[in-house]
């Protein structure tokens, strides 16, 4: 075994160790009241998993993405719900890379040690959706400040976050030459923000996701948090956009590594007609199926990895890790549903929690149709659908 593999496998075991403090009964309590997982994100931060991607001259441990996923796929392989967790390891991708020195050394040493939280990201809106060329959200330059107006939805961690990185248009779409262009990144300090022009409502949803819809009303943004060239944030976004799905895809591979082993267990010690289920073919065979795909889809993830790590063009890989990943995922959850019968609706058994957890991301952060036309257009050069 390499050093490197080595090295994942240690921080697969710290990770699982670590998550063992937190069972089952704490995550069904936080879903019950749909409420922030405070203690565990302190925990982790700690003890510095959330900051593996920051450079050790930050405060951070300067790994690769190839860490950041093993991290979050053994969070979701513990039965965690690791989305309070995954967005400022793909967020701060954008400061990294785009960032000025000054930002970097005002922001990410705070973030590694926790002192501040940056978790929300400002992208999508309500007449957009993921059409992210048409948002309506404005940044206006007056002086050594921006005005902001408009509205984000779905900005998960808003009311559990310091920091937000928001995408807006500062100058109209109909007066730039491709419509990728004329919209900018700026990095938000929501703690000066709020009720100065910043409103954050919580959205109730089917899962325990801390997610919201913002209003900015003339928020006031120095010129000094922009990230970046102003004109080119839509690039910026793309970049970190590949590292989201990279994760994410991670993520799926763990909630289905965690159905096939809770199916397995029950199918093995559930006993009808005086012997396990899990001598029934009709049993046996939905989780070799689901096992089989999930070992796929982590080996996409594992490519797409590779590529990122090394430079390389990663949009194919990305983009098909996270679709494999999160079909396998629901197969998985659908097949433990299955295994479980009627205890599986059960509360106490975690998978009707796992169960709708899981399905968000056949969704978000990028729909399964999307995904479909990339491939279709930019791998198969069919003509672009839409």
């Amino acid at each position: 075994m390499s050093t490197r593999a080595q090295d994942l496998q240690e921080i697969r075991s710290a990770v699982s160790k670590l998550c063992a403090g937190f069972p089952g009964e704490y995550w069904r309590a936080l879903d019950r009241e749909r409420q922030y997982p405070t203690e565990f994100v302190r925990v982790l931060t700690e003890a510095g998993y959330l900051s593996c991607l920051i450079p050790e001259q930050y405060g951070g441990s300067g790994l690769s993405l190839s860490f950041a996923a093993a991290i979050l796929e053994e969070i979701q392989a513990s039965g965690a719900n690791g989305a309070a967790t995954h967005a400022q390891m793909y967020i701060m991708g954008t400061l990294l890379r785009h960032g000025t020195e000054a930002q970097k050394r005002a922001y990410l040493p705070k973030i590694a040690t926790g002192a501040l939280r940056l978790q929300a990201f400002g992208v999508t809106e309500p007449t957009a959706g993921t059409d992210t060329t048409s948002i309506r959200t404005t940044a206006v330059r007056q002086g050594d400040k921006y005005l902001v107006n408009g509205q984000k939805v779905w900005t998960s961690r808003a009311e559990h976050s310091d920091l937000m990185l928001l995408l807006a248009r500062t100058t109209a779409r109909d007066q730039v030459a491709k419509k990728t262009e004329g919209m900018s990144v700026f990095l938000v300090d929501m703690r000066q923000a709020l009720g100065h022009g910043l409103t954050i409502r919580p959205i109730r949803t089917m899962i325990n996701h801390s997610t919201t819809e913002v209003f900015f009303d003339n928020m006031e943004v120095p010129a000094a948090n922009l990230v970046g060239e102003e004109g080119k944030g839509f690039r910026y976004i793309l970049d970190g956009m590949n590292a989201e799905r990279i994760l994410i895809a991670a993520e799926c591979v763990g909630d289905g590594r965690w159905f096939i082993e809770k199916a397995t267990q029950y199918a093995v010690e559930r006993k009808v007609f005086g012997r396990p289920i899990g001598q029934n073919q009709g049993v046996q065979f939905p989780i070799a199926r689901a096992y089989m795909s999930i070992r796929a889809a982590s080996l996409m993830v594992e490519r797409a990895c590779e590529l990122y790590e090394h430079g390389k063009p990663c949009g194919a890989e990305a983009n098909m890790a996270k679709q494999l990943a999160s079909e396998a995922s629901w197969q998985a959850a659908d097949m433990c549903m299955q295994t479980h019968g009627g205890f599986a609706f059960a509360e106490e058994y975690d998978v009707e929690r796992k169960f709708r957890e899981t399905r968000l991301y056949q969704i978000a952060p990028i729909s399964t149709n999307l995904v479909l036309s990339y491939i279709a257009e930019h791998v198969l050069g069919l003509p672009r659908s839409y």
